[in-house]
């Protein structure tokens, strides 16, 4: 056929072709390699991407990387399904995330494991269970590291930084979650807005404790170690005011020089 010739002539060339080189058709060894070429130049020349790519090869002989890199993302790139590329990557992502953690976790354990501290908490919930006795006789090693595993399981290890892998936190749950968070988030924004915004209502004890500490820049885990009546006196500064933030600071950095 020639260079300008459209899909349907391109159609009747490849079946009447085929009819003359096919191997059920033709017993020639030669005609099986010469049928899997007309094979190939018919999938090239149907598809409008690889015609394309073709006719700009043959104009352009001399960009010959540049062309065989366009005919190869023109063939393979569109038959490869975008969401099964992005699901694949979450997947190993999550995978690789999770036994990431997995082994941090255990690594922490097993250094905890060899702490004093750990030993006598062991110690102590030994002696909890066996009611304040121990027995003295001498025990089987196998039985010995038996009963300590089983003590192990119920001392919950809260390691920071390192903490137990949940599937919660891989990637890819998150990211199939993205739409409940945002919603979630857009929600709580919306209420807000509403209650201490428009209504002009006061702000609940949880809702000033979460101000107070976004304003002092304190994590989750310290301000819970913080007793009650501390709280209680720093929610009464309301602090969220800025005003109010920077007498409390400049009164913190007074005491700390104070007692230097």
């Amino acid at each position: 056929v020639s260079q300008s010739a459209n899909a349907s002539e391109i159609k009747k060339a490849y079946y009447k072709l085929s009819l003359k080189y096919h191997p059920d058709k033709n017993p020639d060894p030669e005609s099986r390699k010469l049928f899997v070429k007309i094979a190939n130049a018919y999938e090239i020349l149907k598809d409008e991407a690889t015609r394309e790519q073709y006719d700009y090869a043959i104009a352009h002989p001399e960009e010959v990387f540049y062309n065989t890199a366009r005919y190869y993302r023109a063939y393979y790139g569109h038959k490869t399904d975008t969401r099964a590329v992005l699901l694949g990557v979450l997947l190993i992502l999550s995978v690789f995330q999770y036994f990431n953690r997995l082994t941090r976790y255990n690594q922490a354990v097993d250094m905890v494991k060899k702490t004093p501290a750990y030993k006598n908490r062991l110690r102590a919930l030994e002696l909890e269970r066996s009611g304040g006795t121990t027995n003295k006789k001498k025990s089987n090693r196998q039985i010995v590291k038996k009963k300590e595993e089983d003590l192990s399981n119920e001392l919950e290890l809260d390691i920071k930084g390192a903490e137990k892998p949940s599937i919660w936190e891989l990637v890819g749950v998150r990211f199939v979650l993205l739409p409940y968070t945002i919603g979630k988030l857009l929600l709580w924004y919306g209420c807000w807005f509403w209650r201490y915004k428009v209504k002009q209502a006061p702000y609940s004890w949880e809702d000033a404790a979460y101000l107070t500490r976004n304003s002092l820049r304190v994590p989750l885990d310290a301000w819970l170690n913080i007793d009650e009546s501390t709280k209680e006196d720093l929610l009464q500064r309301r602090l969220w005011i800025k005003s109010n933030l920077d007498s409390y600071l400049s009164e913190m950095r007074k005491e700390h020089k104070r007692r230097r």
